[in-house]
């Protein structure tokens, strides 16, 4: 048996794009676990560009911005998959397209629309797939690692922190009938293509690679690796938490070498 003990179980897995997801990094540790894995993607073009990486696993389009389609991702994949020993939500968008923005000058139906995709529709795809969920199964989500104003993040931190929050109201909230898990890995910037479609991203992820303990910044497969463990039944004692997985990023920011580099006279 190997440590995770997940060999037989069927797990679901949200968000994948690409082979650089964080999502498809987590789904490749479940199944080298002997796991059976269940995809889920937001529309029936995704799925056709995933279709190699997914070959014949079992895949569902689930558009979680129409909230009639959770409940009937559940009923679809509940009946014929079920019972589920772990949920994958790694799930976020915002409307970047018109560049970085105060955040006094987010527009409503951005944020309400980043809210509902990227926060609610975590505590949607609770409720629907609770009646699908092992008594003991664990709910991943992919967050951020720490709450900093960052300019061209914009909106989409305190969305991520509300996030966090829903996280552990979750976890109290299932308690009250099951032994169900609800946690966060909250990964420091990582080389993804929706990383890509963030304003200036590239330049703040320089500077976190700057900041961590180790000058080397966090892979998406070290991300993959805690959210494996957070399914797992090795972790059954960690619940309603945000684990930071950022090679200690957020406590180093009096670095030596960074602070050299920012007051060094302009030329």
């Amino acid at each position: 048996m190997s440590f995770l003990d997940i060999a037989g179980k069927t797990f679901l897995v949200t968000g994948v794009a690409n082979r650089k997801s964080v999502a498809w990094h987590i789904a490749q540790i479940l199944e080298g676990e002997g796991a059976k894995v269940v995809y889920s993607v937001r529309s029936p073009e995704r799925l056709e560009s995933v279709q190699k990486l997914l070959q014949d696993r079992p895949a569902y389009v689930c558009d979680v911005e129409d909230e009639s389609q959770i409940p009937a991702l559940a009923e679809a994949a509940g009946h014929i998959h079920g019972p589920f020993a772990g949920l994958v939500h790694s799930i976020a968008f915002a409307n970047f397209s018109a560049g970085p923005q105060p955040f006094h000058a987010t527009r409503r139906e951005d944020f309400l629309q980043a809210t509902s995709i990227s926060c609610f529709s975590l505590v949607e795809l609770a409720r629907a797939f609770k009646p699908f969920l092992a008594p003991d199964a664990s709910v991943v989500s992919i967050g951020i690692s720490s709450q900093v104003t960052a300019e061209n993040y914009g909106y989409l931190s305190p969305i991520k922190a509300a996030l966090d929050s829903a996280t552990r109201f979750l976890a109290k909230s299932f308690s009250a009938d099951s032994e169900v898990r609800f946690n966060t890995v909250n990964p420091g910037p990582l080389k993804t293509s929706a990383s890509a479609g963030i304003p200036g991203y590239l330049e703040n992820y320089l500077f976190a690679e700057k900041l961590t303990l180790r000058k080397r910044a966090i892979s998406t497969q070290e991300v993959a690796n805690t959210a494996a463990f957070l399914l797992s039944p090795r972790s059954s004692g960690i619940n309603g938490q945000s684990l930071v997985v950022n090679a200690g990023m957020d406590m180093n920011y009096f670095d030596r070498e960074v602070i050299d580099a920012a007051m060094r006279p302009k030329v």
